[in-house]
């Protein structure tokens, strides 16, 4: 079962998430406090980074274009904010 943070969905708020690409199954986990994202693709052109904004925005129960990836396009470690 995916992790639902829905309330984590305000505008303006920046989410920090781990990310593991080429997992197993696409899922959204909350491990410590930590945001984990781990997604099927492989991390080249992009991919995971939008694989990622989908799942996450599904979690949030939000749509995707208003995930913004702020730091991190080519990390594990990335930042997206929740815009308007």
């Amino acid at each position: 079962m995916d992790t639902e943070l829905s309330h984590m969905a305000r505008e303006g708020a920046e989410i920090a998430v781990r990310v593991t690409p080429k997992a197993s199954r696409n899922r959204v986990v909350l491990e410590q406090g930590q945001v984990r994202v781990y997604v099927t693709v492989v991390p080249e052109g992009g991919k995971a980074n939008a694989a990622v904004q989908k799942l996450l925005a599904k979690a949030l129960g939000i749509a995707k274009s208003r995930l913004v990836l702020v730091r991190g396009a080519t990390a594990r470690d990335k930042v997206f904010r929740v815009e308007d």
